[in-house]
């Protein structure tokens, strides 16, 4: 669109174009900010009939800002409001984004209420996204008395005189202070200094040193000559030998790395000869994303007929442009029906997208699909650099052989796929699928099957325990159902018992946080030498440190929660913020030395199995041992190759991983997942027990799971033991039904943050009270959620129930409206207002 609002902040200047009364061309740019509208910029001379939508363009924007633009068209009309600034610069030679892409960006910022700026800022690597530094110089002819000076403007002048150019982040350092900017502003106002603005490049490509020997000592003569040369110089004359047995028998290029360890002679030796003209330097792309595994073999595993029947009946679905559903219980040889249709969509010459929830799920996956695809499988996801991620676009959008399928979490659902055949969503009831913060908060799983309608794809959701929303839709016929109900092998499903730790406490049967039945089972298991999975969704050592004098919980001083205990590292920490500190060993309300621990996590679970089952190799699978690029990979790879007996997690490790030596799986107490205040909670609960049950068993013999809990008799845990999943989706759309939740409703949850309790509290009021003119009863709240303060905001929040029947463009419209009007009001204009569409 062709913005008609205010232009952006600061007067911009006049440009030729403007002045020649719009006679030049003008381009629509989006900016990868949270703003409602594009912006026009005057195109220079010629440029506006090459530019293409979805080239990047670096554009002024504010006072002196230059900010990275995405072309969205180009026409003769120019803004009415202000006058436009021209383009500093075209990065692209052919577009970054395609149209399809921009039109999916489109619907996510429609549907979740959100600007296309801010789904451009998630879609694209932040590489691609250049901005500029602001740099510092001295004016010239500028000759400031050193008397007027203070220490620190002197501090900064000197500097300058010793490098000319400093940013400002480099000024902050030589002077040791946070904020200079005022500083420099006023130096800049006695005419010191002067900024400058510098446009950063992003991307670079990975370049590596070749070495070769110059054409002129080739032939054996000159070679010859060239040797006898050298006679006094044997490091060097021994460097061209090794170059020369690099050599042989091959046409590759020789890197300078790989002749100076053949060789054995220092980096000095090899320059020397690159300085006497015998040898010759140069450097070639290099991609970062290779592929190091073995030769695919290409070799599908032969099906049985619980699979075949289960291929045959998505591809029915799939070919009536439906997408599929199926549902399999865990280990039932999903991943086998999925490899079918990916290899036959491969040979179709398209493109696969696979999604998973978790990167941790992708260390086992890969390897499977490298089995039969080689190196045509890639993976995508936040642990890789942003030049990692910058080459994977690229060999995407290009539709390279070598980005045939890939692998990635939420995000990869933004690449630019050249032909997009195939999209699977694994485990598509994991709430990690929708993002919270920062917009846009959207579901990949629901994002993904818009995707498939507008790229022409097939879509297949997967999971042993569907949401209740893609099983209602199942059941409604929005999407064809598949149902798998028997294990691959026709192994049984682990026997499961419910252990009350009321009865065991009363009985002082318990040792730690082990039951006695527990306690027996995991010793068989390892008599056994067979491995066992402990499951307690809580990372650290105890989320609360109390005080058994005056009953005083050290409290993270940015978020109202307390501060969780860390025994490696003897510390408290925060999970919103990530605030930390020392434990100090009195309590620093009354001084007494009787702190004590309440509750318990994966770190307390390790502690107590060193010293109940000393012999036993323990590991332990969370945040905090799993932060490093790699540390997914290593833990996973000691559990399979048996190098550990027994791996204590938190909910990582229900996400379809396959082990094929567990016999046992404990959870540790299955009531903090019933007793979340959350309409989701009991589903959520079926969802994480079952998927933790499923570790255990999956090759021949039977695995056991023990689920410790003081309400054994509670419905949720009876329908896990029992595995009657029909019974909890019959239960809990019964209760949604009768309270008007999700599937039966549609919710919007719109929470308002700022610093100051009252201003967030009248700001949410007042918001309600115009929401409920326009919806009367469907509105919720606004309530304070159970942490009210994170990062030193308050959060408050508004629940909108949305009826069948009742426009959503229409309803969001009406809420735009009123937040129109809210901003209006001074008072408000600083409380931030999020929207989080289909509220999970």
């Amino acid at each position: 669109m062709n913005s008609t609002g205010s232009g952006p902040a600061g007067a911009p200047p006049e440009t030729p174009a403007a002045r020649e009364g719009g006679s030049g061309r003008f381009v629509e740019v989006l900016l990868p900010l949270p703003l409602e509208r594009n912006y026009t910029y005057a195109a220079g001379p010629g440029e506006g009939y090459s530019l293409e939508p979805g080239t990047r363009v670096a554009v002024p924007f504010g006072k002196s800002k230059l900010y990275t633009g995405l072309v969205l068209g180009v026409h003769d009309n120019p803004p009415e409001a202000y006058e436009p600034k021209e383009i500093y610069r075209v990065l692209d030679e052919t577009p970054l984004v395609s149209p399809g892409q921009i039109r999916h960006w489109r619907w996510i910022a429609q549907y979740y209420m959100c600007t296309l700026g801010e789904v451009f800022r998630t879609a694209v690597p932040s590489v691609f996204l250049l901005q500029s530094e602001t740099r510092v110089v001295l004016r010239e002819g500028s000759r400031p008395d050193q008397e007027d000076l203070d220490d620190t403007e002197f501090l900064i002048l000197e500097a300058l005189e010793h490098q000319p150019v400093l940013s400002v982040s480099e000024i902050s350092d030589i002077v040791d202070r946070k904020h200079v900017l005022p500083i420099l502003d006023r130096m800049i106002a006695r005419k010191i200094l002067i900024l400058q603005e510098k446009l950063q490049e992003g991307y670079k490509p990975l370049r590596a040193r070749y070495i070769r020997l110059h054409p002129d000592f080739e032939d054996e003569e000159a070679l010859s000559e060239l040797m006898d040369s050298l006679s006094r110089a044997p490091k060097q004359s021994g460097l061209i030998l090794h170059l020369f047995q690099l050599r042989e028998g091959t046409d590759k290029p020789i890197r300078s790395k790989a002749l100076q360890e053949r060789s054995g002679v220092s980096r000095a030796i090899l320059k020397a000869l690159i300085d006497k003209g015998i040898l010759e330097e140069y450097f070639l792309e290099e991609d970062r994303v290779t592929y190091e595994g073995e030769a695919p073999t290409g070799n599908l595993p032969e099906l049985n007929p619980g699979q075949t029947e289960a291929l045959s009946g998505i591809r029915l679905g799939l070919d009536a442009g439906r997408p599929v559903l199926l549902h399999g219980v865990t280990s039932s040889g999903k991943t086998e029906v999925y490899l079918r249709l990916i290899k036959e969509i491969v040979q179709a010459g398209r493109q696969v997208l696979y999604l998973v929830p978790e990167i941790a799920i992708t260390e086992q996956l890969v390897r499977r699909l490298q089995r039969v695809l080689g190196h045509r499988v890639v993976v995508f996801h936040s642990r890789h650099s942003m030049q990692e991620r910058a080459e994977l676009w690229y060999h995407v959008q290009a539709g390279q052989e070598k980005a045939s399928v890939v692998l990635g979490a939420r995000s990869a659902l933004f690449l630019p796929f050249a032909d997009l055949g195939l999209i699977v969503v694994d485990e598509e009831h994991e709430n990690t699928y929708k993002q919270f913060d920062p917009a846009p908060r959207y579901h990949a799983r629901d994002a993904a099957i818009v995707l498939a309608q507008q790229a022409g794809a097939r879509i297949v959701l997967g999971s042993a325990t569907p949401s209740i929303e893609s099983y209602h839709n199942a059941r409604s016929d929005k999407y064809a159902y598949v149902r798998m109900d028997r294990r691959y092998g026709n192994v049984l499903l682990p026997e499961m018992e419910l252990v009350d730790l009321s009865e065991q406490f009363r009985k002082k049967k318990m040792k730690g946080h082990f039951s006695e039945r527990l306690r027996e089972e995991v010793s068989a298991a390892l008599s056994e030498r067979r491995q066992i999975i402990l499951f307690q969704n809580r990372r650290g050592y105890a989320p609360i440190v109390e005080c058994a004098s005056c009953g005083h919980a050290p409290q993270c001083r940015n978020c109202d929660v307390s501060l969780t205990y860390h025994q490696h590292r003897k510390e408290l920490r925060c999970h919103y913020c990530g605030f930390h500190r020392q434990l100090e060993t009195t309590c620093e309300a009354c001084g007494n030395a009787t702190l004590d621990t309440k509750g318990f996590g994966t770190e307390q679970v390790e502690s107590e199995l060193a010293e109940l089952f000393p012999e036993a190799r323990c590991s332990r699978m969370d945040l905090d041992t799993t932060r490093g690029k790699h540390a997914y990979g290593r833990i996973i790879q000691a559990f399979e190759a048996r190098e550990t007996d027994i791996l204590v997690g938190t909910q990582m490790l229900t996400k379809g991983l396959d082990f094929r030596n567990v016999g046992l799986v404990g959870i540790m107490n299955a009531d903090s997942l019933l007793n979340f205040p959350h309409f989701r909670a009991h589903e959520r609960c079926y969802q994480l027990l079952t998927q933790v049950a499923g570790r255990a068993g999956r090759t021949r013999e039977r695995g056991k799971v023990i689920i410790q809990t003081y309400n054994p008799h509670h419905q949720i845990l009876k329908q896990v033991s029992t595995g009657s999943y029909e019974e909890m989706y019959a239960d809990q759309v019964y209760e949604r039904e009768q309270f008007g939740y999700p599937p039966a409703l549609r919710i919007i949850k719109i929470t308002f943050r700022h610093r100051e309790y009252n201003r967030v509290g009248d700001g949410a009021a007042w918001f309600a009270k115009s929401l409920r003119m326009h919806f009367g009863k469907d509105v919720l709240g606004p309530e304070f959620p159970p942490v009210a303060r994170i990062r030193n905001q308050y959060h408050k929040n508004i629940l909108l129930k949305i009826r069948p029947g009742q426009g959503l463009a229409q309803t969001k419209n009406s809420i735009k409206r009123i937040e129109a009007s809210f901003n209006a009001i001074s008072q408000f204009r600083s409380i931030r207002v999020i929207y989080n569409v289909d509220y999970i």
